[in-house]
């Protein structure tokens, strides 16, 4: 079968995408690795033949509403597992009214759940369709999971000193896109339509990040001031202007802003991982690395006062404490102190994510694509044909760079830079170390190649299957 996984945010979801891939390459299927236009105008012009098309979201925008109608049409079939995910709040419910619709439900032949709860709650919110939804647990978290640790290496531009990180989740502060232009997003997106008091909502969420972002930039220069000789690493989230960052803390040492590949290689090499109110927090916990969860008490009765992500690890309230805990845990890395592995996760998140012990979260989606497909007629990927519309798409986007410079007022721009900025381009020599680190972890016999067709795209086979 021919399936096309869809990447939005590389730093977020391409190491999990590509465990997908290989898994399914070495079942015998064909893989294209890209971000949604290449897959999407491919399979709806005909460039690419049908087959699955595992995207990242059913959120009921009018705009991608229409575009699952037109792959459909053309035999391709849909699935979905959520990438936001909402793992780090407590309850499911208004999570699946914003992010998925009777519609796009309808329109989809498998939807995959994180774990229990939001299995449940759209089993019982979509009970029409519950037949199409699986709890098989994300593809995600099974690279999180202790097994995979040595496949993450050394991040690039790591620092010299043992470092603490910290995790930022302020894009609403630090946003390529003004107020404005997320409020207008959302709107176009039915957002504040679906769910009544969802904008009263928004605006809370973003007027506490405001004051989280100014509580993060002073503890961070008291950690820098008073540390026992470690370096401080912040790693923006995917979408946030990195040079917000750099502004707010120009001239304090020994902190480095870097947002290079994945963040679980820096987990993997952080002595300790700092964050307020973000998913970080559950990976940390399922990967076993030290957590601390700040929560300033300026923060104590504002937006995340109730967020799960903050009631794990070690929780600390002031930049007294929170000094004295990270110098702790400094000490205790620098001793070689080893705790002692949990085998079980803890209740709060046992219910949110599944990790079956048995058998990954990847093997059981490709197990239930191949059921999806059992009965349609596999046409292979026609390499040459593929590689003439990428250079099309390539020559059009040029034209429309170059006209977009020349009349700026009647081309809207709007989200550009942010699109750059979550979709970085694929690198072929990062791409095959990656794959061939993985098919070692994965201790698969089958010899899994792929072709770097462009920045954006490439295709992954068994190798007796690559022309």
């Amino acid at each position: 079968m021919n399936v096309y996984l869809h990447v939005e945010i590389s730093a977020r979801e391409l190491d999990s995408k590509l465990v997908l891939a290989i898994l399914a390459a070495a079942r015998g299927h064909e893989v294209i690795v890209s971000n949604d236009e290449v897959i999407e105008k491919g399979l709806r012009r005909g460039w690419l033949p049908p087959g699955i098309f595992h995207t990242k979201s059913l959120t009921p925008s009018k705009a991608k509403i229409e575009r699952h109608k037109s792959l459909i049409k053309k035999g391709s079939k849909i699935t979905s597992i959520d990438e936001e995910a909402s793992i780090e709040r407590f309850g499911y419910d208004t999570f699946s009214k914003l992010r998925y619709s009777e519609e796009t439900i309808s329109q989809s032949s498998a939807v995959f759940a994180w774990g229990d709860e939001d299995f449940e709650t759209l089993k019982k919110d979509y009970s029409k369709y519950s037949d199409k939804i699986f709890k098989t647990g994300s593809p995600r978290v099974d690279a999180w999971r202790p097994f995979f640790e040595s496949y993450w290496g050394t991040p690039k531009n790591i620092p010299e000193k043992p470092f603490l990180l910290i995790s930022s989740n302020m894009a609403s502060v630090f946003d390529y896109l003004t107020l404005k232009e997320r409020i207008k997003a959302m709107s176009i997106g039915g957002y504040f339509d679906r769910v009544p008091g969802q904008l009263k909502e928004k605006f809370l969420r973003w007027s506490s990040d405001c004051l989280k972002a100014i509580t993060f930039v002073e503890a961070i220069k008291y950690l820098s001031k008073h540390n026992n000789g470690y370096d401080i690493v912040i790693r923006p989230h995917p979408v946030e202007d990195i040079n917000f960052w750099k502004i707010l803390l120009k001239g304090t040492p020994n902190v480095h802003v870097i947002r290079e590949g994945s963040i679980s290689p820096w987990i993997n090499k952080a002595f300790a991982v700092m964050h307020h109110a973000c998913t970080t927090a559950i990976e940390c916990t399922v990967s076993q690395k030290p957590l601390v969860t700040y929560v300033a008490s300026e923060l104590k009765d504002h937006y995340y006062q109730n967020n799960l992500s903050n009631q794990l690890g070690y929780r600390v309230e002031t930049k007294e404490d929170l000094l004295t805990k990270i110098n702790n845990l400094y000490n205790e890395s620098k001793q070689n102190i080893i705790k002692k592995k949990v085998n079980s996760l803890p209740s709060l998140i046992s219910n949110k994510i599944y990790i079956d012990d048995v058998e990954f979260a990847s093997e059981k989606i490709i197990k239930i694509w191949e059921k999806i497909l059992i009965n349609q007629i596999y046409k292979p990927i026609n390499l040459t044909f593929l590689k003439i519309f990428i250079f099309k798409m390539k020559i059009n986007r040029l034209i429309g760079d170059i006209l977009r410079i020349f009349f700026k007022s009647r081309f809207d721009n709007f989200g550009t830079t942010k699109d750059k900025q979550k979709f970085i381009p694929f690198d072929k020599t990062d791409i095959q170390d990656r794959i061939i680190k993985l098919q070692q972890l994965l201790s698969l016999e089958s010899k899994i190649e792929f072709k770097f067709l462009s920045k954006t795209t490439i295709l992954i086979k068994r190798r007796d299957n690559l022309s």
